[in-house]
């Protein structure tokens, strides 16, 4: 493994990860409220995040997706104003690490950071309340840097079902259905990780630009519904979207899916919300996992998706999605954004070649975001905006 890790090293050096998905904005806005000073992360973090720069170049991470999330039940107006909070925090680590971060809003802008030496930083707006039901408010976002929606986050929206929740819509609404076409008028991938499978099936139907899934793994190997059913993953190829797999334990190990509902409602138990990671809530979810010994996902876990979504979706439509600072637990040898290199060094003992690696890596991900801004260009000249109101489509 060490001559495998060693070659991993390498090959991200020219082949950097672009990561799908991490929630340091919201770890910092629940944690110190935005004050970097407090949570500089030039030094070490590691006490209280998975993410800082001296971890982000030693994993290898060239482009990286930061969420800027905002919990569900931030509704309405108040939803819309926490996401341009987060967006703002976004900006304001760019400005702060001006020689480590660049911000970036295409494809090409990917590619100049690595020529520069710096991450490429883009954001994803997490679940399609943040728009308040709003085509402007949507395009708004993106003309704030936003290159990613994902539909739904863990609840059902007035036009799109959640994974996670019971269903509304049998998948998108009319009105959902106009949000993926003015998605890809205005160049924001749709991004279907938390939704239904029929809202999947539905957006993939709707969508004439690639799709994402930001954060999610394969449900044939771990039966949970944030993972993609294999016959959503054959649609990949001829949409030209990617499935960026995530190394959440509950997500990727069978074993951890019953472990963490219980850890959950230990959690709710203690009046705090499931998905937090202050200090408080850290402090209960340890306190819990030294009397319930939780199942160790690892690299070879999450190997084990790739190996599958490979198979089925092929190596041209996969990525990875770690979701870090946006779970409490990880696998053990993906503590932190410095666990890629453990990743690739596996999937190269499992025989994976280096130009199948450089593609899961960085090749996949830009040319997806490629081809939405082409398909985006051709559907601005074909059409403008849309004005249509939820209240018009559905009633």
């Amino acid at each position: 493994m060490s001559s495998s890790r060693e070659t991993a090293r390498e090959l991200l050096t020219r082949w950097p990860v672009v990561d799908g998905h991490n929630d340091l904005p919201w770890a910092l806005r629940e944690q110190v409220r935005y004050d970097l000073d407090r949570r500089d992360i030039a030094t070490d973090q590691s006490a209280t995040l998975h993410t800082d720069l001296p971890r982000l170049r030693a994993g290898g991470v060239g482009a990286q997706f930061w969420s800027v999330y905002v919990r569900a039940d931030y509704a309405g107006d108040t939803a819309v104003s926490a996401t341009l909070e987060q967006i703002d925090a976004v900006r304001q680590l760019v400005a702060r690490y001006p020689d480590a971060l660049r911000l970036a809003h295409t494809a090409d802008d990917i590619e100049a950071a690595r020529a520069e030496g710096r991450i490429a930083s883009l954001m994803g707006a997490e679940g399609g309340h943040s728009i308040n039901n709003s085509l402007a408010t949507l395009r708004t976002l993106h003309q704030l840097g936003v290159r990613y929606m994902t539909l739904t986050h863990n609840d059902t929206i007035d036009w799109a079902d959640s994974a996670t929740d019971e269903p509304r819509h049998d998948g998108l609404s009319a009105f959902g259905e106009e949000v993926v076409r003015e998605m890809n008028r205005c160049g924001m991938l749709v991004d279907l990780s938390h939704v239904s499978a029929d809202t999947m099936r539905d957006a993939l139907r709707v969508s004439t630009a690639p799709v994402i899934f930001s954060h999610s793994s394969a449900r044939a190997v771990c039966d949970h519904p944030r993972n993609v059913p294999d016959d959503v993953l054959a649609q990949l190829p001829a949409n030209g979207g990617i499935a960026m797999a995530t190394f959440v334990p509950k997500f990727v190990l069978p074993e951890a899916v019953e472990w963490t509902r219980r850890a959950d409602e230990n959690m709710r138990a203690h009046g705090l919300h499931h998905l937090d990671t202050t200090e408080e809530g850290m402090a209960v979810h340890r306190a819990f996992e030294a009397a319930n010994p939780r199942p160790r996902a690892t690299a070879a876990t999450v190997a084990d998706h790739l190996d599958h979504m490979r198979e089925v979706a092929g190596v041209d439509h996969i990525g990875i999605g770690g979701d870090f600072d946006g779970t409490a637990f990880t696998p053990d040898d993906l503590a932190d954004v410095a666990g890629y290199p453990n990743l690739i060094a596996e999937l190269l003992d499992r025989n994976w070649s280096e130009a199948d690696l450089a593609k899961l890596t960085w090749q996949n991900a830009v040319r997806t975001l490629r081809a939405a801004e082409d398909v985006a260009r051709a559907e601005r000249q074909r059409r403008g905006p849309s004005h249509a109101t939820i209240g018009q489509l559905d009633g």
